[in-house]
């Protein structure tokens, strides 16, 4: 008889406590800190809500405050839909069972630019001890660098470059470096072939994929599907018109379909080129 009295209240509280639990889950979306708090909510809050509304379960925004700390949440697997580049994806599909589920259209490729009257820099290998300008690790462009001349004693001095690609090229113009790295897209079709002819291309970079979203081993896979069809055919390209204007371009209309192979590989730009990777 006692031993009932005090059971009814345990099981009351255990269902509660499940059930509370189940009110205060939630998935967490997160993409790198390249823009303030207040402008990551305006890009990226559009798609939470959204995705709240289409999987019936609560999506937050959570705007990182930091490099540091973005990648170290990713190695944590702090977040469950993330929004970056090829080589944070690859890392996460291979260590941490993430599914990548829809992607820019076209391929992430760059140069490295030199002047072309600078006859002591031919090739890759003549960057090294050399300044060259590149937006800072972890992005793409200074990774690719770093690989390529991947060794202690052979790395070129990044001068670091905010403002994108056309900063980075300025800065090459002025003299601030000797090299620059930049990506393909600009190079060929943002420069005029008067601004062009100045520069030679002392190396190609491989192809790879481009901005990825992946979801963590917590999201089901019914609700897989459903993003995937609803980023790329759905109402949800309406939520993502800010990224993919942003991250795309104007001609970006939607998201594609991800081919996983594409995504093998890329994490190794980290992998023992980044501390802590």
């Amino acid at each position: 008889m006692k031993f009932s009295i005090i059971k009814q209240p345990i099981i009351l509280l255990s269902v509660c406590m499940i059930f509370s639990q189940q009110l205060n889950a939630k998935l967490i979306l997160t993409a790198p800190p390249r823009e303030s708090a207040e402008q990551g909510r305006k890009l990226y809050g559009p798609l939470a809500e959204h995705l709240t509304r289409l999987l019936g379960e609560q999506v937050v925004y959570q705007h990182p405050r930091d490099w540091l700390r973005y990648q170290r949440d990713i190695r944590r697997d702090v977040f469950d839909i993330v929004f970056d580049g090829p080589h944070f994806a690859s890392w996460r599909i291979l260590h941490l069972s993430h599914t990548p589920l829809v992607k820019l259209p076209g391929k992430l490729d760059f140069y490295f630019i030199t002047h072309r009257e600078n006859n002591d820099i031919k090739k890759a290998e003549d960057l090294i001890l050399k300044k060259v300008c590149a937006i800072p690790p972890p992005n793409l462009t200074s990774l690719v660098l770093l690989h390529v001349l991947n060794s202690p004693i052979r790395e070129p001095f990044i001068k670091s470059v905010k403002g994108g690609m056309p900063e980075v090229f300025r800065q090459l113009v002025n003299n601030e470096c000797v090299a620059a790295v930049v990506r393909q897209d600009y190079f060929n079709k943002k420069l005029s072939d008067e601004q062009r002819v100045k520069f030679k291309i002392i190396y190609t970079s491989r192809k790879n994929p481009n901005q990825v979203i992946t979801a963590s081993s917590r999201v089901n896979k019914p609700d897989i599907d459903k993003i995937i069809q609803s980023l790329t055919k759905g109402k949800g390209i309406q939520s993502v018109q800010g990224i993919l204007k942003r991250f795309g371009g104007k001609k970006t209309k939607a998201f594609v379909k991800v081919d996983k192979k594409d995504y093998i590989g890329q994490n190794m730009l980290l992998e023992g080129v980044i501390l802590g990777w």
